[in-house]
């Protein structure tokens, strides 16, 4: 499947960072996921916000499982940035 969106500049927080070393978890394939429309685990109603988000030129949210915890992933709505950070550092 094909990105649906560019992501813009790639940045991550330093407790994202963290965590996905911790785990082993590959941040590139988070990211594909991402941008591919593969939101992890967030609600079906989440899932249809970011569908009209991508349409509408809204910030597009994604939640993935690193271990026991979440690394959330967010482009904002003018596709300039998108960033790996933890639910507490938002």
């Amino acid at each position: 499947m094909a990105a649906l969106f560019s992501p813009g500049q790639i940045v991550a927080t330093p407790g994202a960072l963290s965590l996905l070393a911790q785990t082993g978890t590959d941040a590139l394939a988070l990211l594909s996921r991402h941008v591919r429309g593969d939101w992890g685990e967030v609600p079906a109603e989440d899932a249809a916000e970011n569908a009209y988000s991508i349409r509408h030129g809204f910030r597009v949210i994604s939640s993935y499982m690193a271990g026991h915890s979440r690394v959330w992933i967010i482009t904002e709505a003018d596709r300039s940035v998108t960033t790996l950070l933890l639910p507490s550092e938002y």
